[in-house]
């Protein structure tokens, strides 16, 4: 790749840590699977039609509307992205929003030439379709964004994602919406689908909410042709989706549903004694779904101060607010912002409240 992600570099190759604020989403979900026999030769061109029609009925949509494959939302976010690029022969400049997860950025960046950058705003962390309709040109074939917001945790209504789409349609580009953290708390919010059914594309797994990374179900949203060209666009590439993933999907969408929400359920403590913490310490937390705090703490500098600091003399990471912030260079910011991630924090056997006081003497004793 030509735009690797620093992001990404610095997660996997950070050593060990005794307190890991880092994730977003979460860990530790163990399942009994119990598939009985399986024909493992059988392998599904348009997906199992069974996943399809429960997604379906998750989202609120018809079977032909869903695109399921085996590549996690990162892998659908690039496949989507690399297919509108393609498509769009004469578009070849798209919009992703300011800050923003880096290695969506990145993903943008590989596929299009001219990248614009729709900055949300400063206070609320809401979309501004004033804004991006004063950067939209005859060139524009793709907006990039997420719901809630990564990584403020706001969250786009209805009459917000409206306004947006209103400008996407005036203009007729796309707007790639990765919602996989509306999966902590689904019917609080609206899949950009149910509002703009011509150019809305939803991008989701369950990775963040139920802890299934390793399952690496992607799942996507949109128009049945959309939807159909990114099933052909699998053939040519990779070949039919594995049918274990989807087999697993099924029988944890239906038998396991309830096991999931369980799991989800056990971070619900943890989350309020961190948002405890956090107004007790007077630092800013907009998150109302998930487990990731956008959080501004004393430090000028995050990036430094995790890194030489609080990493090797104290055991604990979060995620500095410099790989949030990058405007289209790899040059790295000063902030005094972090995401703080719970996720790691195993519900079972929690250490949350010494983790917490390891991150405060850390933030109370540097120089």
């Amino acid at each position: 790749m030509k735009h690797q992600s620093l992001y990404l570099d610095w997660y996997i190759h950070t050593p060990s840590l005794k307190y890991d604020f880092r994730s977003s989403g979460l860990g530790h979900f163990e399942c009994n699977l119990m598939l009985g026999h399986v024909d493992l030769n059988i392998n599904y061109a348009y997906g199992n039609p069974d996943v399809a029609k429960q997604l379906a009925q998750r989202y609120g949509v018809q079977p032909e509307n869903v695109f399921i494959s085996s590549e996690g939302a990162s892998g659908q976010n690039n496949r989507i992205i690399r297919c509108i690029a393609e498509k769009s022969k004469k578009r070849k400049e798209a919009i992703v929003e300011f800050p923003t997860y880096e290695p969506l950025l990145r993903q943008v960046q590989e596929h299009f030439p001219h990248v614009k950058r729709l900055e949300r705003n400063e206070k609320s962390y809401g979309l501004d379709a004033d804004a991006l309709r004063k950067i939209v040109s005859g060139r524009t074939a793709l907006l990039v964004l997420t719901n809630p917001h990564a990584p403020s945790g706001a969250i786009s209504n209805t009459n917000e994602l409206k306004e947006i789409m209103t400008v996407a349609s005036e203009n007729s580009f796309y707007v790639l919406c990765d919602e996989i953290y509306a999966e902590f708390d689904r019917n609080a919010i609206p899949t950009l689908l149910s509002v703009d059914q011509d150019f809305g594309i939803v991008t989701t797994s369950f990775t963040k909410a139920y802890g299934l990374g390793g399952l690496k179900l992607g799942v996507a949203i949109a128009k049945e042709n959309l939807v159909n060209e990114l099933y052909t666009d699998v053939l040519n590439t990779v070949g039919n989706s594995p049918n274990i993933v989807q087999l697993v999907a099924a029988e944890l969408l239906t038998k396991g549903k309830q096991d999931l929400e369980r799991h989800k359920q056990k971070w619900i403590s943890l989350k309020k004694e961190t948002e405890k913490w956090l107004n007790e310490k007077g630092f800013y937390f907009p998150d109302k779904v998930g487990i990731t705090y956008w959080t501004k703490v004393p430090i000028k500098d995050t990036y430094k101060w995790i890194n030489d600091y609080v990493i090797p003399k104290h055991g604990l990471a979060a995620v500095p607010g410099t790989f949030f912030l990058f405007k289209n260079s790899y040059k790295l910011m000063k902030s005094s912002m972090i995401r703080l991630g719970i996720g790691n924090i195993n519900p079972d056997t929690p250490n949350l409240r010494e983790a917490l006081e390891a991150l405060e003497k850390a933030l109370k004793t540097y120089k």
